[in-house]
């Protein structure tokens, strides 16, 4: 049976309750309010925690919802989109249902829920990457995806809109664990090496790179393996991870069949006075991506002009 449009789907006074949520503004959260309110989880925190995002959330998710269905070139009308769509809203449904939080006990039941919400969008990747397929598949062949703009833009919002969302449950819950790891507050490492980062994700990257190819181009890392600063390691190794085997790939193809021998992709990590820069480089080719220390929400990523859609894939898993 084909999916139909939410207004067909759900009751009317649920879509204009939708449509409400969706006009408020939602609230950034940066990452040192991320590590204080963090450092000690007490159960009045956790509490005030739950409190912020059983407001918050709802107001995130119904902004995506909204936005689901009225994306241009008929993706919204897509069977993969629309599935997504009801993920969505039916989240934003169980948020909305959940009584007011006023004691630890409703705050418990209430990270279970969002537990559960986290686990019901781990398919949202894939689902909307379906979808695109979908759009192309019945597509003029005359139109060059590459060229709808709006829908790239859309993606981006989108995506990054889903990191924030899950690392604000992430955090939340990651916080009740009675053995986190050391220096770790929720998902937030406060003394994470950038240096040290970038070696395990080249390495990582090499691997995949000796396994397509039979061999792979040197990486050497520039930097301070001592210096540290708070940050998701999960992402920056993500992220470092997928700049680095683009370059691989470049350069492994570019010598492939040449008797000269591969130069190294370099990687340059540089501290300013106010923000981390890591560079890499092939050649005279290089990527960067900037991350200020501490001003940095998680409604939003490090400036950059390389994210591409399979950073956002990796990251928003």
């Amino acid at each position: 049976m084909a999916a139909k449009k939410a207004c067909e789907s759900f009751s009317k006074s649920f879509i204009e309750e939708v449509q409400k949520w969706g006009c408020m503004k939602q609230t950034g959260v940066s990452l040192r309010y991320m590590l204080e309110f963090g450092s000690k989880p007490t159960d009045r925190n956790l509490l005030i925690s739950g409190q912020f995002l059983h407001k918050e959330l709802p107001i995130r998710i119904a902004r995506r919802a909204i936005e689901l269905e009225t994306l241009p070139y008929g993706l919204s009308e897509k069977p993969a989109v629309l599935k997504v769509r009801d993920w969505y809203l039916d989240s934003f449904r169980d948020l909305r249902s959940f009584p007011e939080i006023k004691d630890i006990n409703d705050e418990k039941e209430f990270t279970q829920m969002i537990k559960a919400i986290k686990v019901r969008h781990n398919n949202v990747v894939p689902m909307m990457a379906l979808g695109v397929q979908q759009l192309k598949k019945g597509m003029d062949p005359k139109i060059v995806y590459e060229d709808l703009d709006e829908i790239h833009q859309f993606l981006d919002r989108f995506y990054m809109s889903r990191i924030g969302i899950r690392m604000l449950i992430g955090q939340h819950v990651e916080l009740h664990n009675p053995n986190p790891p050391p220096h770790c507050v929720g998902y937030i490492h406060t003394k994470m090496s950038p240096v040290e980062v970038a070696q395990n994700a080249s390495e990582d990257a090499r691997a995949i790179c000796l396994r397509e190819y039979g061999s792979a181009p040197e990486v050497n890392i520039y930097g301070d393996p001592k210096f540290t600063f708070p940050y998701v390691p999960t992402h920056l190794h993500l992220m470092v991870f997928e700049l680095v085997k683009n370059s691989l790939r470049a350069v492994q193809e570019r010598f492939m069949d040449s008797d000269k021998i591969a130069p190294p992709v370099r990687i340059i990590v540089a501290e300013g006075i106010e923000d981390v820069t890591i560079k890499v480089t092939r050649g005279v080719a290089y990527r960067e991506v900037v991350f200020p220390k501490f001003s940095h929400t998680f409604t939003a990523l490090p400036k950059t002009h390389w994210m591409n859609t399979q950073i956002w894939e990796q990251l928003i898993q």
